[in-house]
């Protein structure tokens, strides 16, 4: 699955493909939804531990003011990969605690299904593409 630019981690699943008659996440829809959240989440989880690793190993004290800067805009962009990073986290978190209380794959705002095919883009989608579509719109109006 290649997700959004904001979204940095790339990982592959197999789609989930819906039986005639199957209810909305239910049990097994909402299972292969679990496993990609927890998935994503672990894999965002090693690069965390990868970034701090790095910057405590790799961390110097340059003599030369130019290495010194390099290593310090390098430093900088890690970091600020790291904070959209633990954002994410926050929402794959809220989207399993919406799984576990039956709310995942509905939307926040109409409250109808957001659609297998839209979650498996993206899996912490909150908003039917309709409400989505509105919400950038109002969005473009006012900034």
């Amino acid at each position: 699955m290649t997700n959004s630019q904001n979204d940095t981690t790339t990982f592959s699943f197999q789609p989930y493909i819906a039986k005639e008659g199957e209810e909305y996440m239910g049990g097994a829809q909402s299972g292969h939804f679990q496993t990609i959240l927890e998935n994503w989440k672990n894999e965002l989880m090693v690069e965390v531990d990868r970034t701090v690793h790095h910057m405590q190993d790799d961390a110097a004290n340059f003599p030369d003011p130019n290495d010194r800067a390099t290593q310090e805009s390098e430093f900088s962009l890690e970091l600020r990969t790291r904070d959209r990073e633990r954002k994410l986290i926050k929402k794959i978190d809220d989207s399993i605690q919406n799984i576990e209380s039956g709310d995942y794959g509905y939307c926040e705002t109409c409250g109808i299904e957001i659609g297998i095919l839209r979650l498996e883009a993206r899996p912490t989608a909150v908003l039917c593409i309709d409400c989505k579509t509105l919400d950038e719109i109002r969005e473009k109006q006012i900034g």
